[in-house]
Parts: C-alpha cells; structure tokens; sequence
C-alpha cells in the first residue's frame, strides 16, 4: 500500500521530500521506492530476507548482556562493542534498532527504575506559596523572535496565581521587587515560600544548612517568612508552581504577538483574570479567585513597600580589586585611582538610579565617589578617563574621605578649602594627619571642628590636637593619637653629662 501511495503521488508532481512529509515516511524509504517497478521492488524485499546483518556475528555477545542487564541501553551496547569487541562500522541508531529486535525475538524487555509518586495532601490555608522562573519566545510584531522571562507565584491552598514578566533574565532585586508586587496582589503573604535551588536566591545547601545570597537573605529577615528549597530532582515539592509555568506558557504566551513589556504584562493580568485564575481548577474543582477571597484572610498583612526599598539599597555592597574597579553583573567599573588601600575592607556601596545609572558610594549614605552608565554587554572594563591616576589624585580621595565621616558638609568643605590655600605643598600631609585623627577619635571630630574654625586653627595638627583633647575629657583617650610616627619609638637618645655641651660651646660651667 505504501508503495502504491508514493507513486500516486509522484504521478501527481511531488518531489520524494513532499512525499515523505505527507506521508510520514523517512525520506530513505521514500528513495528506495520512488524509482523501482513492482517487480524490483518485491525482488529488493526478498534479498532483505536473506541478506545477513552487519551485527549478526555479534548476536550472542549482544544477547547476552541484555539477559544479564535488561535495562542495558543501545548506546552502552555500541560502546560495549568499541571497548570488547573492538567493533566501530555500525552507527548508534543501527545498534538501537537490533537492539530492539532482539528483546522483541527473546522477550526481553526493557526495566526501567520507575519513581513512585504519591498524592500531596491540601495545604491549610495561608500556610504556603510555591515560586519558579520560566522563559519562552514569542513572536514579535517585526516577525522576530524574543526570549521573554517570567516569575510565577501560587498559593498552594487556593491555587491563585500571579505572574510578570521581564525582558531580560531575573537579578535578586527583581526578584524581590516581584514578591512584593506578588504580595500586594494577594492582599498579604503566606507563612512559608517554597523555591528551587536557584542562585538568584540560595548560594549553597549543606546537609540542610541554607545559605542565601545577601540581598535575598536581608529580604527574607526583613519579611519573616519561612523558605523551603526543594531537592535536587525533587519536583514532587513545588509540583503545583511547575504546572503554573507550565500553563502560562501553553496557555498564555503560546501563538500570542509580543509587542513591549509593560502591554505583555497588562495582557498577562487580564489572562489571570479572565482564565488563569478564575477557569475551575482540575484537581481542586474550584475556581482559585473564589477560594482566594476566603485564603486572603488567613494570609499575614505586608507594611508598605517604600520603607522596604530603601533599607535593600543599603544592604549592596561591592569590593574594590587592586586595580580600583568593582564587578557588578559580568563587568567591571572603575573608581578613583587610590580608592584600593591594602590595609582596609575595601567595600563600596552601589545603588542602580532610575536613568540605569550605577552609583557608588564609600556609605550607603554618603556622596557618590564614582557614577557609570550600566553597560548590557559582559566582559566589558567600563572606564571614566578622571579616574586615572593623576598629580593631585591622592588628595582628591583623601578629601573625598574624609568628607564622609561629617554630618555638615558646608563647614568640613570650609575647613579642606583653607587647608588647601594654606598648604598646597604639604596638603597630602595634611591630610593624612587629619584621617588619622578621625579613625582615632571619631566622636569628637564634629566639635572639633567647630572649636578648629571658632578659634581659626587652620591645621591639621591644631585639629587633632583639639579632638584629642575632648577625647581626653570624655575619659575616650587613646595615648597613641597624638604619635604620628610610632615606628621609632623603640630608639633612646643618647644622655651625655652637661660638662660635654659646655666644653663644646667653648664655655665654662658655673
């Protein structure tokens, strides 16, 4: 019947691709057909029966490690075949097809370790959410494709859904960003959250002891939630979120145009609405949004949003390489020259601006000691040329220093201001005195500045003496502060009798 088809259709104009694509065929039977007369055809078949296999003469070797190993794959059998046999002229597939002839012949067939899966018993309500991460690329309005990712959350107990997407993959602050929108939309949060190993959220798992990532773990103590990370290869534990991704991405974003981000995420709320969450649920039979509106009572309420993002900003933090820049998601940016000291945490503060500008600060706080615009690319060195070092960029960083450790910045800029005028040789000295000062005495420096300008001590060293002298009244003295070179404490002057000085000066002693 085969044949009979592929020639009616060859008749008709098609080409042996076409055929093969209509029929379901492999185009080699579509080859081996297309061109022989029924005749030829039945004797080809008749030379099949009779023509011997190029694996027959490894039948009994073959046959019997499939009795001794049924679960023995075709790929084990052709590189069993390569290491015992030293057999190379018969491809994987040709290996795979006797393979399975011979378990079909000798009923052998194949044992597979099967996992055994049971029911997951209900979840009270408001005890449980489940979140994953999901990709798909839709078409676009140009006829391109583009990779979209989302974030998917489910509350186990309801099963309502909330789900965003972005147009590039997920960092942790998007993550967090999402559990709170996730949360708002729920109209409060459940006790625990399950969540795969995922590196945006956990760095490592030790015999049950989670370690997150830093920004995560802030979020998480901020919130108090409980955190459950699933198994490697344990799907059964957050099953109901994997169907989730699974239905977004069959239902929702399948055949659907992409256009922008914020209309793809406009369109997902209505889906949500419309089907996602209020279609009746297969297993629970119920639709979620129903059950929801009795769950939502039993969820913890969420404090505001806005108080919580500024405290996250705090917690990033970077570490400035000896070659003065910093690593921040697959490139590195410069800051000052000097900013590296060998001797000190070398820790800068980083913050993302609304115009995707990268900030960085010495505090979290404090004045920006460098600003770059984020570069999309990877591996890139991304440079500000007044970063390089140059006559007088010591002192700039110094400046830039100590200028952090003050509340009133009108009156510190002052105090430098003068010290530049007034020692433009020795500022660098300067300086460093004052530095030394302020990480020695650091309650003192606020009053010690004011007493510096009421008296008009422009001096690094008049300043240090005052902050050491309100240390010392405080009873918060440090004897070392005022010694700015202890390395030569260990020598001793040589004591001589006063005759020596006389008689050296020509005089006589009285």
């Amino acid at each position: 019947m085969t044949y009979y088809q592929i020639h009616q259709l060859k008749e008709q104009g098609f080409k042996k691709a076409a055929i093969a694509r209509k029929l379901s065929l492999a185009w080699n039977t579509v080859k081996t057909m297309y061109d022989k007369t029924p005749e030829e055809l039945e004797e080809f078949l008749r030379s099949l029966e009779s023509r011997q296999k190029k694996l027959a003469p490894y039948r009994d070797y073959i046959l019997g490690w499939l009795r001794e190993h049924p679960d023995l794959t075709g790929a084990q059998v052709l590189d069993w075949l390569e290491e015992r046999c030293n057999y190379k002229e018969a491809s994987e597939g040709t290996v795979r097809n006797y393979v399975n002839e011979l378990r079909e012949v000798h009923h052998i067939p194949k044992l597979l370790n099967q996992r055994v899966y049971e029911a997951v018993p209900e979840l009270p309500m408001g005890v449980q959410g489940q979140v994953d991460f999901g990709q798909d690329t839709p078409m676009t309005t140009t006829g391109e494709r583009k990779r979209v990712y989302c974030i998917a959350f489910v509350l186990s107990h309801s099963r309502f859904k909330y789900v965003e997407w972005l147009d590039r993959p997920f960092r942790t602050e998007d993550v967090v960003r999402c559990h709170e929108n996730a949360f708002q939309f729920y109209g409060g949060m459940p006790q625990e959250m399950v969540y795969d190993q995922d590196a945006l959220i956990s760095v490592s798992e030790n015999a049950g002891d989670l370690l997150f990532t830093a920004e995560f773990e802030k979020y998480r103590k901020l919130r108090k939630f409980q955190i459950y990370l699933c198994r490697k290869s344990d799907p059964e534990s957050k099953g109901k979120i994997e169907q989730v991704v699974k239905y977004v991405k069959g239902n929702f974003s399948k055949n659907r145009t992409y256009d922008n981000l914020i209309l793809w995420n406009e369109l997902t709320v209505k889906w949500l609405a419309r089907t996602g969450n209020y279609k009746v649920h297969h297993n629970t039979k119920k639709r979620p949004v129903e059950v929801h509106a009795l769950e939502k009572q039993h969820l913890k309420p969420v404090s505001s949003l806005f108080s919580f993002e500024n405290s996250l900003t705090k917690s990033i933090t970077r570490t400035v390489h000896k070659d003065n820049v910093i690593r921040y998601y697959g490139n590195r940016y410069t800051v000052p020259a000097g900013t590296y000291h060998p001797n000190s945490a070398n820790k800068v503060h980083v913050s993302r601006s609304e115009k995707e500008q990268l900030l960085i600060r010495l505090k979290s706080d404090g004045v920006i000691l460098a600003q770059h615009t984020i570069s999309k690319e990877k591996g890139k060195v991304i440079r500000d040329p007044a970063h390089k070092k140059e006559k007088g960029t010591k002192s700039a960083l110094l400046i830039h220093q100590i200028k952090e450790f003050f509340s009133d910045h009108e009156l510190i800029t002052w105090y430098l201001d003068e010290l530049k005028q007034k020692y433009p040789r020795h500022l660098v000295d300067q300086l460093k005195v004052m530095k030394r000062s302020i990480e020695t005495h650091p309650d003192q420096i606020e009053r010690g500045l004011e007493q510096a300008k009421l008296m008009n001590l422009i001096s690094a060293n008049d300043f240090r003496d005052i902050v050491y002298s309100l240390a010392e009244q405080s009873g918060n003295i440090k004897s070392e502060a005022i010694h700015e070179n202890t390395k030569f404490d260990h020598l001793k002057a040589v004591e001589r009798p006063i005759d020596f000085y006389v008689n050296m000066m020509g005089g006589q002693q009285p």
